[in-house]
């Protein structure tokens, strides 16, 4: 059985939450998570797009179809993508109530805080389940300041902290809070009841996430963000399998004996 949103939230231990997008990634952290996102971000990770704006319904649905029928043990949401509601609430529940139904997942995410609380509201009010994201918005870096850290400034932490409080009044589940200085996430943190899942917020928060790929080292990233620890290096490994089995098949070792077919039935022509 997967998490509830109760489990989640009464959980004594921080939240350990990862991103996957395909059945055999989820599979291989589906054990040690209580939280899957299907992010938008694998219109960056898997397909090399420039921003997460350039995910689109079908893009979400494929993929969290994927992971959902996979996992057993996480929670698992699905991010909105950009442009499927924000301009209207009616939409946006049409839009969620498509995504629960054809992925099979546990929850929804849509960034925004005040700007949306209306929104997120509509939607648990009509038995969505729903994710805030607070911070930094990726869907909305190319029209405000791009990556940066948010909250700096008073006026902007304020800011945040209204934004934080309005997604838990909406009755959003959880939020993420992302690219914002360690005080002010743990400012945020014990102002509201629901957890808080930081990216870039430091350990103050009540459980972590980020893109599987990144702590990997199975990225085409130059230079990952800051917050970002490479747990493992899978590019250096799959390169060195890799030459590995060039040099057999180059040198006839691969196929062996083990790989090979002996016996045929081979029918005789009259």
């Amino acid at each position: 059985m997967r998490k509830t949103i109760a489990q989640l939230q009464n959980s004594a231990q921080p939240l350990v939450c990862l991103t996957a997008y395909t059945a055999p990634l989820a599979a291989a952290v589906d054990k040690a998570c209580d939280l899957i996102l299907v992010g938008d971000s694998v219109s960056m990770v898997l397909y090399g797009e420039d921003s997460t704006q350039k995910a689109d319904m079908e893009m979400m649905i494929r993929h969290g179809r994927a992971v959902s029928k996979t996992c057993q043990n996480a929670f698992v949401v699905v991010d909105m993508p950009y442009g499927s509601y924000e301009n209207d609430s009616v939409e946006a529940l049409t839009n969620a109530q498509r995504i629960m139904d054809e992925t099979g997942c546990d929850g929804v995410k849509l960034e925004g805080g005040q700007s949306q609380a209306a929104t997120i509201q509509y939607l648990t009010q009509n038995d969505i389940p729903v994710m805030g994201h607070i911070g930094l918005l990726p869907q909305s870096v190319n029209d405000v300041s791009g990556y940066k850290v948010q909250g700096r400034e008073d006026a902007a932490a304020k800011a945040l902290m209204m934004d934080a409080k309005a997604v838990e009044e909406a009755g959003a589940f959880s939020v993420v809070i992302e690219a914002v200085p360690e005080p002010l996430a743990a400012a945020i943190t014990a102002a509201i009841s629901i957890p808080s899942i930081g990216i870039g917020a430091s350990s103050a928060c009540d459980g972590q996430i980020l893109v599987s790929e990144d702590m990997f080292g199975f990225t085409t990233l130059q230079k990952p963000p800051k917050f970002v620890k490479e747990f493992e290096n899978l590019n250096k490994r799959i390169e060195k399998a890799v030459q590995n089995y060039a040099t057999e098949v180059r040198t006839r070792q691969f196929p062996a004996a083990e790989n090979t077919y002996k016996k045929a039935k081979i029918k005789k022509s009259a």
